[in-house]
């Protein structure tokens, strides 16, 4: 996220399975491989303090995951046995200044190995992701599976009202956490290695508005049909009803003709409450995005430029290296307002969102069971400020659960 506007930001929130590795309380005494870890903040947040910053530990192959914390000069020393982990911190102070710090792919095979990370500082807009559903869900009564019926729900996280107009939506390639990732590199000294962009495939959405057309007061919330904002629920009542006129709809019949993803919005839908796509750079007739692993964000043009201006100029539009069919829009890092990565639960994840943006990740195994991802409320803040305040320290490990409904089903 980026921008400071007075975001409120909860306490970092431990993955429930999470064992504190502590003196006498080791988990993996006896092990081989020691992992020595030492943790800085960026220039000029030096004085900072560095103890009991709280890193997680989790190791790839077994989705075991543990959680220590530093010492006062922000590092530790933790006996591991062999395998690949990943390591997660967020650290924030009360203030639109959130710290975040990650390495993936730490191979440990019969030798120790030092470990230097340096936090990347970020600030705040006030605009969060605040549950992202779909997976579908049962065609009950019917046989089968309905996942026609995706949407997300942004929030204002802060006390300040936020302006929708002109923001962006889109989702990032590739569509599933388990797929081969070609913007992504790997070094055995360093880890994974990210672009100074987004790769947004197959299109950007855009809110209409011309600044301030479409205010969102601290705590309220703006929910966006990805497909079908009609009510789901005539058919099929494990679904959602979407045709609601405080409802933004994805919806262009001109770029995504396939009526069976994008139906004509409901009788509900204000005109003026439909995303204009930006740029289309994919050839399906549908908007494609995953239902098991989706990574997206929203975002703003660069300074100075409208979107259309910036996708406007070659640079920004590249072909995905490998594919004649498929185009993505390079987002600037620094542009992105809010983003969520979703895992397979168990499976190969390769991260897409870097650490700028999301430290982390949430586990998702709900295809076809009406479950979403959901962020968490931070109740202290939100009883302090009179309205719900969500858990945001940039790191989808931390802030976000897997719902066992949609909350517009409840």
């Amino acid at each position: 996220m980026r921008n400071c506007i007075c975001i409120f930001i909860g306490a970092l929130l431990l993955l429930g399975s999470c064992a504190r590795i502590e003196d006498g309380l080791n988990p993996y005494s006896g092990s081989l491989n020691t992992l020595s870890v030492s943790l800085a903040y960026p220039e000029g947040y030096e004085d900072f303090p560095l103890d009991s910053l709280v890193v997680t530990i989790s190791e790839t192959a077994t989705n075991s995951v543990y959680a220590v914390a530093t010492d006062s000069l922000g590092q530790f020393s933790v006996d591991l046995p062999n395998g690949s982990y990943r390591l997660v911190c967020s650290k924030n102070f009360g203030t639109t200044l959130m710290f975040n710090a990650s390495a993936e792919g730490i191979v440990l095979s019969g030798a120790s190995r030092d470990l230097s990370l340096e936090m990347v500082v970020t600030e705040t807009e006030g605009l969060v992701f605040k549950e992202v559903y779909f997976g579908g869900c049962s065609a009950y009564p019917k046989e089968g599976n309905y996942r026609f019926d995706a949407y997300f729900i942004l929030h204002n996280n802060s006390d300040k009202t936020q302006y929708l107009d002109s923001l962006c939506f889109g989702s990032l390639d590739p569509y599933n956490s388990v797929a081969s990732n070609v913007w992504v590199s790997y070094d055995e000294s360093t880890g994974y290695i990210y672009q100074n962009f987004v790769p947004v495939i197959q299109a950007v959405w855009q809110f209409p508005g011309d600044g301030d057309d479409y205010p969102l007061q601290p705590g309220e919330d703006a929910v966006v049909a990805i497909w079908g904002a009609v009510d789901h629920t005539v058919e099929y009542p494990n679904s959602v009803n979407l045709n609601n006129s405080e409802y933004f709809v994805l919806y262009d019949n001109v770029n995504f003709p396939n009526t069976t993803y994008h139906p004509a919005p409901g009788d509900q839908i204000r005109q003026d409450h439909i995303l204009n796509v930006v740029i289309k750079t994919g050839q399906a007739n549908a908007y494609t995005f995953s239902v098991t692993s989706p990574a997206a964000v929203i975002f703003r043009a660069p300074e100075g430029q409208t979107i259309q201006e910036f996708v406007a100029d070659s640079d920004n539009v590249v072909q995905k290296p490998g594919s004649t069919v498929d185009g993505v829009v390079k987002v600037p890092l620094e542009c992105v307002v809010d983003g969520v990565e979703v895992f397979v639960s168990g499976g190969r994840n390769t991260k897409r969102i870097p650490p700028y943006i999301d430290a982390g990740s949430v586990d998702f195994l709900g295809t076809s069971q009406g479950h979403s991802v959901m962020r968490y409320v931070d109740e202290e803040m939100s009883a302090l400020f009179g309205f719900e305040v969500l858990s945001d320290t940039n790191n989808s490990s931390s802030d976000f659960y897997e719902t066992s409904i949609q909350s517009l089903n409840e």
